[in-house]
């Protein structure tokens, strides 16, 4: 039998759900993705189900089905594993000419569910010849060459545009800790739309070097100027680049928005009227704790932590930092960009009553190949760090976290 290939337009439109369990779980977030008017009809649902109809994105009959259900639906998904049900609602929907799928039988389905993929504006979807598996496979393969850029999806880039205009946009995309899979599929699938390329000095190399040869990069470390200056230039260039029809994605190490002034990025941006956008990332500051085994928080040990930059020292007049509140914490506190000033923030610590016992842990380079760790406590580990040369960037963990999977070390 031959199928004919559809794209269903659901915004708007009641689709029926038979059933609340786990292959019903699957089958609606997709729906609701499409903007159908979704109504479950299921005597019980699953507890993800029961938060999508207390958050009032779907309609719930508590009960078995019956065939009024179907007044007004465009579709039908039996996500029963019931013959005897799944059959009873095929019946009711064959004379209203409603298309119903069938999880329990698709041989008796008038319509079936493809193995989707989806990749930013394009979906993928493979239909198996009546062997799902096929399709699974097919799916996946033709979804791996999209992540990994081998297949195009990105519109051909735009003729340059006419000064002033904006028809270009600009991307903050946070790259992540260090270990390149560890960007966000959205973030990934930006980068490789982009035009231009202004990347941090922390973002994953392997990136750089999967861009195409016609993408501009541009090095934000290498602008010679001052810190804020450099800063202001970064804008410019952000905003000057999109202005000619570029797609620029400005990428950094971590997220855009932890120390990452991703803030002012956006708003310069916003005040030239640029279309900008932020695909957040994975932050150090808990993927280095993660990576070196260390839980950020840890049931019985800590109900909170703190992130706080460490690039000036307690006391400096430009510091926002409340050290001495720090110290009285119990919780776990995470301090990043730290590691130059490690001797005065521990010694601040200590004098304002946190103990020397306290475990610390200090990440280098975190889940990349030159991942380095160690462990001390908070007296000794500013001696520590410099023993074993460790050196920037690094990620600083104070708390009893740092041996909560390892109760007895120490």
């Amino acid at each position: 039998m031959n199928l004919y290939p559809l794209g269903l337009r659901l915004a708007g439109r009641r689709v029926l759900v038979v059933g609340g369990g786990t292959v019903a779980t699957r089958r609606v977030p997709a729906l609701l993705d499409a903007g159908a008017d979704v109504l479950v009809v299921s005597p019980e649902l699953t507890p993800t189900l029961h938060g999508l109809v207390t958050a009032g994105r779907v309609d719930w009959r508590p009960r078995r089905f019956e065939p009024a259900d179907l007044d007004g639906v465009w579709l039908a998904q039996v996500a029963v594993d019931d013959a005897a049900a799944a059959a009873e609602v095929s019946a009711a929907a064959e004379p209203r000419r409603v298309f119903c799928v069938r999880a329990d039988d698709r041989t008796e389905a008038t319509a079936w569910t493809p193995a989707v993929t989806r990749h930013g504006p394009v979906t993928v979807a493979v239909l198996g010849g009546g062997d799902p598996q096929r399709a699974v496979r097919v799916r996946d393969a033709i979804g791996q060459r999209l992540a990994d850029g081998s297949i195009p999806v990105a519109d051909p880039a735009p003729a340059p545009a006419s000064a002033g205009s904006t028809t270009g946009r600009v991307v903050l995309i946070g790259a992540g800790p260090g270990d390149p899979e560890l960007i966000t599929v959205k973030g990934r699938r930006l980068l490789a739309e982009a035009d231009v390329v202004v990347a941090d000095r922390l973002v994953p190399g392997l990136l750089l070097d999967e861009l195409p040869a016609r993408v501009e990069l541009i090095d934000a470390a290498k602008i010679p100027y001052g810190p804020a200056a450099a800063q202001e230039e970064i804008n410019r260039i952000l905003v000057d680049r999109a202005r000619t029809g570029a797609t620029v994605v400005r990428l950094k190490g971590g997220d855009p928005y932890v120390f990452g002034r991703g803030g002012e990025e956006l708003l310069a941006c916003v005040e030239a009227g640029v279309p900008v956008c932020v695909v957040p990332g994975v932050t150090s500051s808990i993927a280095a704790p993660a990576a070196a085994g260390v839980p950020v928080t840890h049931r019985g040990v800590a109900h909170e932590f703190t992130v706080v930059s460490g690039h000036l020292p307690p006391g400096h007049r430009l510091s926002l930092v409340d050290w001495p509140a720090l110290a009285r914490l119990r919780g776990t506190l995470v301090v990043l960009m730290g590691l130059k000033n490690l001797s005065a923030i521990t010694d601040t610590l200590l004098t304002n009553g946190r103990s020397g016992d306290t475990p610390v842990a200090v990440v280098q380079e975190a889940t990349t190949g030159a991942e380095r760790a160690l462990t001390s406590t908070l007296a000794a580990v500013a001696g520590d760090v410099v023993a074993a040369g460790l050196r920037p960037p690094a990620v600083v963990v104070v708390g009893d976290v740092v041996h909560a999977l390892r109760p007895d070390a120490g």
